[in-house]
């Protein structure tokens, strides 16, 4: 099958999201409170601790606010960088274990986009450059990357809670 605009048939794909939305949208004032208190964390897997550690707090500036061994895996590392609001990124070494890389499928991570005030989002393209990493801006407020292991991070410089001018939250 392919997947160029041409081969998918773009306005059923249109009106199978009005028909969700219709059916399970409800305006902000009717919808319930979250039974969430918010993301905690979100781990991603490093194959390198120190490399992701000087990615992460130094080119993009989210410091590292602890490294502990994993519970879960004796001699892997559990570690994790301050994303403002108390949300943190967080990530698992698993030394010894033949992971593989990066791979987008089913129930497996897209992309993680963390907001970033305007000011600093240039700024952070900008070290994006100066670091050579490869980066493609869309909209003029998002940038999206690979990380060190190959996840895709997206910078977007819009507010918590509105996606592109238009409010998600």
């Amino acid at each position: 099958m392919s997947t160029t605009d041409d081969a998918l048939d773009l306005p059923a794909f249109e009106r199978e999201r009005s028909r969700i939305r219709d059916t399970h949208l409800r305006p902000a004032g009717e919808r319930p409170p979250s039974t969430a208190r918010g993301l905690h964390h979100t781990a991603l897997i490093s194959s390198d601790v120190e490399r992701t550690v000087r990615f992460y707090q130094d080119v993009l500036g989210f410091p590292l606010t602890e490294l502990i061994e994993n519970r879960d895996y004796p001699g892997s590392s559990h570690f994790f960088f301050d994303i403002g609001h108390g949300n943190l990124l967080a990530f698992f070494d698993f030394p010894g274990l033949d992971v593989g890389p990066y791979a987008e499928v089913l129930g497996g991570l897209h992309h993680v986009a963390i907001s970033v005030d305007p000011e600093r989002w240039e700024t952070l393209v900008q070290r994006l450059a100066e670091a050579g990493v490869e980066h493609v801006v869309h909209s003029g407020v998002s940038v999206y990357f690979r990380d060190p292991d190959g996840a895709r991070i997206e910078l977007i410089a819009d507010p918590l809670g509105e996606m592109y001018g238009h409010q998600v939250l």
